[in-house]
């Protein structure tokens, strides 16, 4: 299984948040910058950290047209639950092949993408398209 280098396209994957109809991706996000949290699942305090700080930063990422989802092996159970206890509001997917979804960002706990990371990068990208035009 290749794994994803800068500039390749997303692959499609669907992912199925519980209770709601399933999101495409990349479609999904089209028109948008986009942000896609691959979890080790409800267990994990350091994957549960980083979803609070994504839905607590949701305001600011809307202003700068960036859209977050989240997918993880957890059964929908077990995700409906997660998303109650920490209110997310955007798109957490369940039950997801772990053999077939690659990440490379980060496999510990040290260098997570975080929120303000994310910002800043489309604040950059978005001022530097700006003065090239």
């Amino acid at each position: 299984m290749a794994l994803l280098q800068p500039n390749d396209p997303f692959p499609a994957i669907t992912i199925t948040p519980p209770d709601q109809d399933p999101v495409a991706l990349p479609d999904a996000l089209q028109g948008h910058f986009g942000v896609v949290l691959f979890f080790r699942g409800a267990w994990c305090p350091y994957c549960n950290a980083q979803l609070r700080a994504f839905q607590r930063a949701q305001d600011t990422l809307a202003e700068r047209n960036i859209r977050v989802v989240a997918l993880s092996v957890d059964d929908e159970a077990t995700t409906r639950e997660l998303i109650a206890k920490h209110g997310l509001t955007f798109a957490v997917g369940h039950s997801a092949d772990a053999r077939a979804i690659v990440s490379v960002y980060s496999s510990g706990a040290i260098g997570r993408l975080v929120p303000e990371d994310v910002s800043g990068m489309v604040r950059y990208i978005t001022e530097h398209a700006a003065a090239a035009s």
